[in-house]
C-alpha cells in the first residue's frame, strides 16, 4: 500500500538557504527510496503570484541537484491535463507567498483535489511557508497585510500550523494567542530552517537544516497555549 507523505517546511530550503539545501536534499532522497535515480520534480509558484525570479532560482537549485524539475503555471499552463501532468511528478514543491490567494487560485482549478488525488499513489507533497500550512485544516497566515490571521487551508493534515516561528518577531505571539483563544485548534509550529515530515497524516520526523531550529506542538490548556519542543534531527554534520 502506497503511503501518502507531506514535508511541511518552516522557512529555508532554496529560497531562503541557497547555500545550504539540506532541505531540499531530504525531499528529494524521499523519493528516490522508491529507487527513482532522478526524481521528476515540479514547483508549484502560484503563492509568488507565478514569480519569474522565484522560478528561476528553484530550476538553479535543482538541476544541480540530479533530478527532473519543472514547473507548471496556472495563467499560461503548458497542458490541459494538469492532473495528467502533476500525476507523474514524484516530488511536488510548492513555493512561499500569499497562502489566500494561492488557495483561490488551486480550487478554482481544481489544484485542491489532484494534489490530494496524486499523493495518495506516491507523489510526495512539500513546500515551505504558504507552501507548509496549506496542508493543514488551518494555517496562521500574513495573506492580509499587517496582520497574522487564521486560514483555512486544504485540510489534508489534521490542526493548525505556522510556519517561521522564529524567525518573524510577530509569529510566535500570534500564534498561541489564537490558539489560546479557540481561534485556531491546536497546532504545529516550524522555525525558518525546520521541517514536518508527515506520513499518512502522522508526524514521523522533524528535521533542521540549522542547528538551532525546532518544531514544535503548540495546544490550548485553559485560556492559555502551551508550547512543547519536538524532537528535531539536524541534517547538517
Amino acid at each position: 500500500m502506497t503511503s501518502t507523505q507531506i514535508i511541511a517546511m518552516g522557512g529555508g530550503g532554496f529560497s531562503m538557504e541557497p547555500d545550504n539545501l539540506a532541505l531540499d536534499r531530504y525531499v528529494l532522497n524521499l523519493a528516490r527510496e522508491s529507487g527513482i535515480d532522478r526524481p521528476n520534480v515540479c514547483f508549484l509558484a502560484q503563492a509568488s503570484g507565478e514569480s519569474i525570479d522565484y522560478t528561476l532560482r528553484f530550476f538553479k537549485a535543482f538541476a544541480a541537484l540530479d533530478c527532473k524539475p519543472s514547473s507548471l503555471s496556472l495563467f499560461q499552463p503548458h497542458t490541459a491535463d494538469i492532473a495528467g501532468f502533476l500525476g507523474e511528478q514524484h516530488l511536488i514543491y510548492v513555493g512561499g507567498g500569499n497562502t489566500k490567494s494561492m488557495l483561490a487560485l488551486w480550487r478554482e482549478w481544481g489544484l485542491d483535489t489532484i494534489l490530494r488525488a496524486v499523493a495518495a499513489h506516491g507523489t510526495i507533497l512539500a513546500g515551505i511557508s504558504a507552501g507548509a500550512i496549506c496542508w493543514f485544516d488551518y494555517g496562521a497566515t500574513d495573506s492580509i497585510p499587517g496582520t497574522i490571521s487564521a486560514l483555512p487551508c486544504l485540510g489534508y493534515l489534521a490542526g493548525a500550523c505556522t510556519p517561521h516561528y522564529d524567525g518573524e518577531a510577530a509569529r510566535r505571539p500570534s500564534y498561541q494567542r489564537m490558539i489560546a483563544a479557540g481561534e485556531l485548534p491546536d497546532g504545529v509550529a516550524f522555525d525558518d530552517g525546520a521541517a514536518g515530515h508527515y506520513i499518512d497524516g502522522a508526524l514521523t520526523t522533524v528535521v533542521s537544516s540549522r542547528p538551532k531550529a525546532k518544531g514544535y506542538r503548540v495546544e490550548r490548556a485553559g485560556d492559555t497555549a502551551v508550547e512543547i519542543q519536538l524532537d528535531t534531527r539536524y541534517l547538517g554534520m
